[in-house]
C-alpha cells in the first residue's frame, strides 16, 4: 500500500467551533509531506487526530492499514513532536529519555545515546533540562521521537528555536530519514523548510486542507 496515512471525511467540532472540516487526504509512504498554515488553521489538531490524541467528531484515519480509535488507540511505530515536548525539568536529557524508553522496553542505553548524538546533543551532559536552551529542548524532542526507530514521524514545528546551523543539521537529518524509507509529516510556518524538505505540501486554512504541490 503506497498510502501510509489516509484521512477520510475528517471533521472535528469542539464547543460548537468547527476545527476541522471534512478533510480527505492521503500521505504517501516513504516521503516527507509538509503542512503550512497560520496559527489556528488546524495543522496541530489534524496531527493530534492522526496520533490518536484527539477523537474526531466524524470520519476516520488509517495509519499503516489500521483505523485509529478502532483497530488501535494510537498508531504503532510512530515518533511524535507536537507542541513543546514535556520533560522532567530536574533530570538530564539522557535520564529523561531513559525513563521514556522504559515504557516500551524496546531499546537500550546505547540506542538512546546514539539518538542524542545524531541530533547534536551530548548524552553525557549532566545539565538539567530546565537549563536547556529552546533549541536544545527541540533537539531532545527529536531524539525522543526517533530513538525507537519508528516508521512514521509526526513533527509539529521541529525547527522551532534552532539557530541557522541547527536548522541545516535538522534538515539534513530528516532527508536521511526519508532515504531510510521513513514517512514524515511536518508542520512549519517557514516556507523554506517546506521547499527544502517536502515531496508534497498542503496548506491549511480555517480547518480546510488544500494541496499546493
Amino acid at each position: 500500500m503506497s498510502e501510509a496515512i489516509m484521512v477520510q471525511n475528517l471533521s472535528l467540532t469542539i464547543k460548537g467551533s468547527e476545527i476541522l472540516k471534512s478533510i480527505t487526504h492521503s500521505f504517501e509512504r516513504g516521503k516527507i509531506h509538509g503542512l503550512i498554515g497560520r496559527n489556528g488553521s488546524g495543522k496541530t489538531m489534524l496531527m493530534k487526530c492522526i496520533c490518536g490524541f484527539v477523537k474526531p467528531t466524524s470520519g476516520e484515519i488509517i495509519v499503516d492499514g489500521k483505523r485509529v480509535g478502532k483497530d488501535c488507540d494510537f498508531p504503532e511505530n510512530i515518533g511524535i513532536i507536537i507542541e513543546a515536548p514535556g520533560f522532567i525539568p530536574y533530570y538530564s536529557g539522557f535520564h529523561n529519555l531513559k525513563l521514556l524508553a522504559g515504557l516500551n522496553r524496546r531499546i537500550d542505553s546505547d540506542r538512546i545515546k546514539e539518538s542524542m548524538q545524531k541530533v547534536g546533543l551530548n548524552p553525557n551532559l549532566k545539565l538539567q533540562v530546565r537549563k536547556y536552551s529552546l533549541g536544545m529542548r527541540q533537539r531532545l524532542g527529536l531524539a525522543q521521537a526517533i530513538m525507537e526507530n519508528p516508521d512514521f514521524l509526526i513533527l509539529d514545528e521541529p525547527m522551532n528555536g534552532l539557530d541557522k546551523d541547527g536548522v541545516s543539521d535538522m534538515r539534513q537529518y530528516l532527508l536521511e530519514l526519508k532515504e531510510q524509507g521513513k514517512t514524515i509529516l511536518i508542520a512549519s510556518h517557514n516556507s523554506e523548510d517546506i521547499s527544502a524538505l517536502c515531496d508534497s505540501a498542503c496548506e491549511m486554512e480555517k480547518g480546510v486542507i488544500s494541496e499546493i504541490r
